[in-house]
C-alpha cells in the first residue's frame, strides 16, 4: 500500500461533515489534481467526544457512498503510541506514530556506538541534491543524532512491528510524527533519522518533522516565513534524496501537522513541492469544527445562542480548556471580547470575528482560538448541539466545503 502523492487530513470531531469534506476533495480532483482524503481523529478527541475509531471509518464509508466517490481514502490513527494503538488497529489503515516525547533521551552507550558505525559510510563531506551547501558529517555529529533520536526511532520500530503483526506490513500507511518537541530537526538530522528507520526496517511513507515557528491551532503561521521556506525546501530535498539513496518507498513525503489555515506558508510549500515534484500530506486541514460554529451563528436563532454559549462557557473554563493545547496556542487575552459584549453580537459580527478572513476588520484570532478549544462545551450540550447541526445543515456544509476547497486545497494545488 503506497499513499498517493497529495493527501489532506480532514478531521471531523462530531462526525457530521464527511460528505462536505469529501465534496471539496472531489472538486479539486475535477481540476486535475489527485488529492486523497485522510480522516483523522486522535485518542484524546475520541475520549472527549465519546466516539471510537469505528465511528470515523463509518463516517468515511457513508460519505464515499453518498458522494459516489471512487478514489482512495484513509482512516488515520492520529498520534498513537503503544498504549493506544490497539484501539485503532481494525478501523485504521494510516497510523501516525508519535514518538516526540522520546526525543532527547540519551541513548545507551553501546547502541550509540553502533549507530555511529552503522552510518559511518557518510562520514566526511556530504552533499544532498537540491541543497546549496555541503555538510560535514563527523562522529560527534552522529553521536549527537543518536543521543537525541535513537530511543524515539526504536519506539517507532516497536510500534510499527506491532501494527504489522496485526494488519500485515503491506496493509497500512506508516507516518512518523516528530513535530511535538522543542527543537526543529535540521535537514541533515532528518536524513539520518530516515536512514536509521530504513536500517530498522520501517518503511515510513510520511514524516512530520518539527519546523521553526508556531503552528497554533486554527490560525495562521507565526514565525519567520523566510526561515520556514528554507527549512521546508531543504527537508523536501532530503526526502527525495532518501528515496533514491536509501531505497525508501517512492511515496515518502513530508507531513505538516496543525497545517490548517497556515496561509502565510502555503506559497512556500507549493513552490517547494513543485520544484522537486514531491508529494505532501497536510494534517488537520480545514478546521471543520469552527466551520460548524460559524454556520450555527450565521443561522441565527438557536444556532447563534449555542455559538454564544460555547464562547461564554469556554471563557469560564479558560485554563481547563486551553491547558492541553498550551504549546499550540497564542491567545492574547487583552484582545478577547467580554462575554457580555459577545452576547450582544449579531449573527454577522459573531461570524466575522470567528471566520479566518484576515482582510475582515472584525476577524479576531484570539477569539477564534478560544472557540477552537471549546469543543468540549459542545460535547456537554449533547443532543442539543447535534440536533442544531442537523437543523443548520445547509449553511454548515456550505461553509465546510468552501473553507477546505477555496482556502486550502486551491492555495496549495490550483
Amino acid at each position: 500500500m503506497l499513499i498517493e502523492k497529495y493527501s489532506f487530513g480532514t478531521g471531523d470531531r462530531f462526525g457530521k461533515e464527511g460528505r462536505a469534506q469529501l465534496a471539496a476533495i472531489q472538486e479539486i480532483n475535477k481540476m486535475g489534481v489527485n488529492v486523497v482524503p485522510v480522516w483523522n481523529k486522535s485518542n484524546r478527541e475520541h475520549s472527549i467526544v465519546h466516539t471510537t475509531p469505528n465511528d470515523v471509518a463509518a463516517e468515511a464509508e457513508a460519505a464515499v457512498k453518498e458522494n459516489a466517490y471512487s478514489g482512495k481514502y484513509y482512516i488515520d490513527a492520529d498520534h498513537i503510541g503503544m498504549a493506544t494503538v490497539d484501539k485503532f488497529i481494525n478501523a485504521s489503515n494510516f497510523f501516525t506514530i508519535d514518538v516526540a516525547h522520546f526525543i532527547g533521551q540519551s541513548a545507551d552507550a553501546a547502541e550509540r556506538e553502533a549507530f555511529v558505525k552503522n552510518h559511518s559510510k557518510y562520514l566526511g563531506k556530504f552533499t544532498i541534491p537540491g541543497i546549496d551547501q555541503s555538510f560535514d558529517v563527523t562522529e560527534t555529529f552522529l553521536t549527537h543524532v543518536a543521543d537525541n533520536y535513537l530511543n524515539a526511532l526504536k519506539e517507532v520500530k516497536t510500534i510499527y512491528d506491532h501494527i504489522a503483526s496485526k494488519k500485515g506490513a503491506a496493509n497500512f500507511i506508516p507516518e512518523v510524527s516528530m513535530d511535538e518537541c522543542e527543537i526543529a530537526q535540521t535537514p541533515l538530522e532528518l536524513f539520518f533519522i530516515l536512514a536509521e528507520l530504513n536500517r530498522l526496517g520501517v518503511e515510513v511513507q510520511t514524516i512530520a518533522p518539527k519546523f521553526t515557528g508556531l503552528f497554533a491551532k486554527g490560525v495562521d503561521y507565526q514565525g519567520n516565513v523566510a526561515q520556514f521556506t528554507l527549512e521546508f525546501e531543504q527537508d523536501v530535498a532530503v526526502t527525495q534524496f532518501a528515496i533514491k539513496e536509501l531505497g525508501l518507498p517512492s511515496s515518502l513525503k513530508l507531513s505538516v501537522h496543525s497545517g490548517s489555515d497556515k496561509f502565510a506558508i502555503y506559497p512556500a510549500m507549493k513552490k517547494a513541492i513543485e520544484k522537486f515534484d514531491a508529494g505532501i500530506h497536510v494534517k488537520t486541514a480545514g478546521t471543520t469544527w469552527l466551520e460548524e460554529v460559524i454556520g450555527l451563528a450565521q443561522g441565527g436563532g438557536e444556532g447563534l445562542t449555542i455559538a454564544k454559549e460555547i464562547y461564554a462557557k469556554s471563557m469560564d473554563r479558560f485554563d481547563e480548556l486551553t491547558g492541553p493545547y498550551a504549546t499550540v496556542l497564542n491567545i492574547e487575552k487583552d484582545k478577547l471580547p467580554s462575554v457580555t459584549e459577545v452576547n450582544a453580537w449579531t449573527s454577522k459580527l459573531f461570524s466575522d470575528a470567528l471566520t479566518h478572513n484576515q482582510s475582515c476588520i472584525d476577524y479576531n484570532p484570539s477569539f477564534r482560538q478560544v472557540v477552537h478549544v471549546g469543543y468540549k462545551i459542545a460535547v456537554e450540550m449533547g443532543s442539543r448541539y447535534m440536533t442544531a447541526l442537523d437543523t443548520y445543515r445547509e449553511v454548515i456544509e456550505k461553509n465546510v466545503k468552501y473553507n477546505l476547497l477555496e482556502r486550502h486545497l486551491k492555495l496549495l494545488f490550483n
